[in-house]
């Protein structure tokens, strides 16, 4: 079964957590709103230039995903690529 967008989103915790992501870590902040029905997400990378943005909206009738300023392959790659890395207990 392929996963979805949103399965993958799903994987990140809401707030802030790291992740692997091309050999680099990122911060990474998740925000959910209206019930979970949008979600934001944006990566940076730490000690670097690179971020990733966008916003997934659930309606009714479709789920969309909306970059912010950057090509939807981009944030696509990472949402499939990530590697969360699981804090110290």
């Amino acid at each position: 079964m392929e996963r979805t967008i949103l399965s993958y989103i799903e994987k990140l915790p809401v707030g802030y957590s790291v992740v692997w992501y091309h050999k680099k870590k990122y911060g990474v902040s998740r925000t959910d709103y209206n019930d979970g029905k949008s979600i934001k997400v944006y990566a940076e990378e730490l000690g670097g230039t690179d971020f990733i943005s966008l916003n997934y909206y659930i309606t009714s009738k479709t789920e969309t995903v909306k970059p912010c300023e950057m090509p939807e392959k981009k944030v696509i790659d990472f949402l499939n690529n990530y590697e969360l890395i699981k804090p110290n207990k």
